[in-house]
């Protein structure tokens, strides 16, 4: 008995050809259709690994896992202690200078150096070119009784702001402008000693050199606008008023020894290049607590660990 054989089905009748010994998929479909034969999920969604997983960045290069850390701690330190380091030396440039005049002005009062006669030909344009109506209010600006109460009131100032902004040494900078002031009669009578220059109206007195009222008013005036300066502006940047009103206030206690008769040009120029150089630490301590300050207020970069 003979079977007649049965006629095959061609692909386009079945859909699929006969399964095949093979390590493949049974029935493959495009890659683009939806569907069982979606090479990624039947449901559209990316698979469950993390290459699928991963999101691309702004610039199309796919991320990575875990996300890149901010800037290392270490790098961080160096920047700092490098900015500290340029910070310092500027410092160190800014007092030179000043430092360099009071030897030089010094060094010309104990020796009647060159430096004398054109200082006492200048006094004796200006004393009484004003009536001392003018003048002496104007020195008495360098009375301790004057400047002290105005230096306290901004160490009170800045060490309460200081502290409720959570400050770690907030008692600092207040620390150094006191200690500068008390370092005032204690540079300045020796000097007068050691040098004991006469006056430009009493010839027969000495120890004018250097003026005491000039540089009480320039450590008190000065050191108070650096205390209260980074406070007057919310921003944390502070403002540059403060310093020009102390600087208007020495410099018119100046003007007023000078021209009431009570100091020489070199006497008030030796007392403010003093000055200059026992404010270095306020300005130091008070620049150092205001950065701690902006260090801790800032918020963790991207990256960064929580603390």
């Amino acid at each position: 008995m003979s079977e007649t054989p049965r006629p095959r089905e061609t692909a386009d009748e079945a859909g699929c050809e006969l399964p095949q010994l093979t390590t493949g998929r049974a029935c493959t479909h495009p890659a683009e259709a939806d569907g069982p034969g979606n090479p990624h999920r039947s449901d559209g969604r990316p698979p469950q690994t993390p290459r699928g997983a991963r999101r691309s960045d702004p610039g199309g290069r796919p991320g990575t896992i875990p996300p890149v850390p901010g800037r290392p701690t270490f790098s961080r330190a160096l920047v700092r202690a490098v900015s500290t380091r340029h910070r310092s030396v500027r410092l160190a440039l800014r007092v030179a200078l000043p430092a360099v005049v009071l030897c030089l002005t010094t060094w010309q009062v104990l020796v009647s150096g060159a430096l004398l006669e054109p200082d006492e030909g200048l006094s004796r344009k200006l004393v009484r070119a004003l009536p001392d109506s003018v003048t002496e209010p104007l020195a008495d600006l360098g009375n301790g009784q004057v400047a002290v109460p105005v230096l306290a009131l901004a160490m009170t100032y800045a060490g309460w702001h200081a502290r409720r902004a959570g400050a770690r040494r907030w008692w600092l900078p207040p620390s150094a402008a006191g200690l500068a002031m008390a370092a005032v009669p204690a540079v300045v009578a020796p000097l007068k000693e050691w040098t004991a220059r006469p006056g430009p109206l009493e010839p027969w007195a000495a120890g004018y050199f250097p003026s005491g009222h000039t540089a009480t008013a320039a450590v008190a005036y000065a050191g108070a606008a650096l205390l209260v300066r980074p406070y007057v502006r919310r921003d944390g940047r502070g403002s540059r008023w403060p310093m020009a009103a102390a600087l208007t206030l020495a410099g018119a206690t100046a003007v007023g020894l000078v021209l009431r008769g009570w100091h020489w040009p070199l006497d008030v120029l030796a007392s403010g290049c003093l000055s200059v150089l026992l404010l270095a630490p306020v300005a130091l301590a008070s620049a150092r607590v205001v950065r701690g300050r902006r260090s801790e207020a800032d918020p963790p970069s991207a990256g960064d660990p929580q603390k």
